[in-house]
């Protein structure tokens, strides 16, 4: 065979095999339960969680995970996360998107939510009660006080016969069911950390966005909700379908595939917590203003594929969003996201994601 027609059979291979992982890309995953982010020691069962970059186990139905000098971070229905504590575990009850069911066992845990889908569920017992978040926030649990927070959002306390709604700045007796006020400025190591993760999550979510803006969803299709890749930081981030950018519950940025352009937009600046027209000139996405006191994502963070989430850069200096996103629009390639889950309406999927 010639040099040439080699060559034009080499070509359609890679065309072939790039339609094919875009195609493995779209696969949807059901499950709720991927372990994202590990430090210490952590075991589902008795087994070690290791850590392996781009390797994501699961935590599946009847399974614990318990940490011991450790912390984690699990991904349930797109856009709601666990953050368990040192000292602390939970039992995953049932893993489906519709309907994710878990038992908080022992210490402290936070459960971010992002997005609430209409047709998905997360619901976390402890004892006689269950708690149903119905709206983004920040919701924390504590076995030694046998208490829920709520930091920002509201959620439905069920036990027995009766139904109370706890509010932003409440906090609830899970056994008598009892209300009361708290000072939500009054935090500790657990919520610190989760609102760090939650800053870390954010800065994915521009490149992820991104090359679902350039690669997969030409034309202004509509897309679904759901947890993407970023491979430039090693982990997973939320990226909200169509409805433009939203703040999260911790005041962070996410952009939806056909908003991020505005990440890419003079005359902005973009900050995790912050968002917004920057007046001493233009800050360019691709220049982030620098802060020593911000720690800053790195790879050589003790994490199962994810950022570092302690500690900063050898400089003090926060990094260039360019360096995150890994270039300018224009080099973010397909490959840079592959969906594990699109909720928000689509729990009814079936499938296994590219982690696998």
């Amino acid at each position: 065979m010639r040099p040439a027609g080699r060559l034009t059979i080499g070509v359609l291979a890679l065309a072939a095999g790039s339609i094919a992982a875009l195609a493995q890309s779209a696969v949807i995953s059901a499950r709720s339960g991927l372990i994202h982010y590990v430090e210490g020691q952590v075991y589902v069962g008795d087994q070690l969680v290791e850590t392996k970059f781009g390797v994501f186990p699961e935590v599946k139905e009847n399974q614990q995970l318990r940490t011991e000098e450790g912390r984690a971070e699990v991904l349930l229905t797109p856009g709601v996360f666990l953050r368990l504590g040192e000292n602390s575990s939970f039992r995953m009850i049932t893993n489906r998107l519709v309907d994710t069911r878990l038992e908080f066992v022992s210490g402290a845990t936070v459960v971010e939510a992002e997005d609430i889908g209409k047709d998905n569920s997360v619901t976390v017992a402890y004892r006689d009660a269950t708690v149903h978040p119905i709206k983004k926030g920040v919701y924390r649990f504590d076995s030694a006080a046998g208490e829920l927070r709520v930091y920002d959002g509201l959620a439905e306390v069920t036990a027995g016969d009766r139904t109370v709604a706890v509010k932003e700045g409440q906090s609830i007796a899970l056994d008598t069911l009892a209300v009361h006020r708290f000072d939500k400025t009054v935090t500790d190591a657990l919520n610190r950390w989760s609102e760090r993760r939650a800053g870390y999550v954010s800065m994915a979510n521009v490149a992820a966005a991104n090359t679902l803006r350039t690669s997969l969803f030409s034309g202004g299709n509509p897309f679904l909700s759901g947890w993407y890749w970023n491979s430039f930081l090693g982990m997973y981030s939320f990226v909200p379908g169509v409805g433009g950018m939203f703040y999260g519950a911790y005041g962070n940025p996410f952009f939806s595939p056909f908003d991020v352009d505005m990440a890419f937009m003079p005359g902005f600046f973009y900050y995790p917590g912050y968002y917004g027209n920057y007046s001493n000139g233009y800050a360019n996405v691709y220049n982030l203003v620098s802060y020593k006191s911000v720690p800053v994502p790195s790879h050589s963070g003790g994490s199962s594929g994810a950022s570092g989430s302690s500690g900063s850069a050898s400089t003090g200096h926060a990094p260039s969003l360019g360096s995150l996103l890994g270039g300018s629009s224009s080099t973010v390639n397909a490959g840079s996201s592959a969906p594990i889950s699109r909720g928000g309406g689509a729990g009814s999927g079936t499938g296994s994601g590219g982690h696998h």
